[in-house]
């Protein structure tokens, strides 16, 4: 099981370029950021100087989406790294949630994630695409590597995942959950001629290690508005007791009120107290390394291929160390 760290792009730089370097030496072996403009600095920026600052690590948006960049932009910046540092990149894309409504913009169609998907990958590996109605290609990219990573929840974004991306992101870590929407990949997969077993699955959750389940949950709680706000979308679209989303996933969000980005990912999100305790402790990794280690051993018999665990509390170092210490060990092989 591999193991990545989320991490948002505040400022100072140095300081996030400072975790990843942490978390490489934990042996984590994926470094990730949020990707939105107005919220937070630009992660490429950053992944340049994380790639200099480190040997390993390979780095990714979690995630990007088709409009705050063009595919060709996103493309030629992802094999730009590649290119200066080895093929160190992951292209972690869906539909924009804070990116696209902070800038005032509807998240991207499923239609046009899909066409950005191709011509991503195929630009950033060298080959000619379609991108618009127009044919392109990059032609200074030798031996470029980029595997696009989708996240998705709803039903036709995880069949999408499965006919197109070469990963599944699922950001919770509830096993339920997981296991219902990995076998929808799987089975979209299968359907489109694909082997699903080439698909890799991330599972992405806040984690927090300490005794003090109370205070953790109160660190974590963000995470359920976050998740929330793609619930809610679910919802408007298929509608609370369809069948077509699993009431496990839609049922918490019958209080919730509103969401003000301005919040968005931070533990003192104030917009999320109709999240309860229950949601926070099935969404993310909490309490004693063992607790974490057990659950993870059921992520991993489930399929799972890697836990990127999202770190925006007031313990990342120490979540960071005791993952190298005790945890990351247990799970290795």
């Amino acid at each position: 099981m591999d193991f990545g760290v989320v991490l948002q792009a505040d400022p100072p730089a140095s300081a996030v370029v400072s975790l990843m370097r942490r978390a490489e030496h934990n042996g984590f072996r994926y470094g990730w950021t949020f990707d939105s403009s107005v919220l937070w600095q630009e992660p490429f920026v950053l992944y340049s100087r994380i790639l200099e600052h480190t040997e390993r690590l390979i780095v990714g948006p979690m995630v990007t989406n088709p409009s705050t960049r063009t595919p060709e932009v996103t493309a030629s910046t992802f094999a730009t790294l590649n290119d200066m540092y080895g093929n160190r990149t992951v292209c972690g894309i869906g539909r924009g949630d804070s990116a696209m409504r902070v800038a005032g913009r509807p998240p991207n169609t499923l239609a046009r994630l899909g066409e950005a998907i191709t011509a991503i990958r195929d630009l950033a590996e060298g080959r000619e695409t379609d991108v618009g109605g127009h044919m392109l290609r990059i032609p200074w990219v030798k031996d470029g590597r980029l595997p696009v990573w989708m996240g998705a929840y709803g039903p036709k974004a995880l069949a999408m995942t499965g006919r197109l991306a070469d990963g599944f992101i699922l950001q919770l870590a509830d096993p339920f959950l997981t296991e219902w929407m990995i076998k929808a990949v799987r089975d979209a997969a299968a359907e489109a001629g694909r082997d699903p077993d080439e698909i890799t699955i991330c599972v992405a959750a806040p984690a927090y290690v300490g005794d003090d389940l109370a205070h953790a949950r109160e660190q974590c709680r963000w995470f359920g508005g976050m998740v929330g706000n793609h619930v809610a979308d679910l919802v408007g679209r298929y509608g609370e007791h369809s069948g077509m989303v699993p009431e496990e996933l839609t049922a918490y969000i019958k209080d919730r009120s509103g969401y003000d980005y301005a919040h968005h990912g931070r533990a003192d999100n104030p917009d999320t107290a109709f999240v309860p305790d229950a949601i926070v402790d099935r969404f993310c990794l909490l309490g004693p390394a063992e607790a974490h280690i057990d659950k993870l051993r059921r992520l991993r018999d489930l399929g799972v291929d890697q836990f990127a665990l999202y770190a925006m509390h007031d313990a990342k170092e120490a979540t960071i160390d005791s993952y190298g210490e005790r945890i990351i060990p247990a799970l290795d092989g």
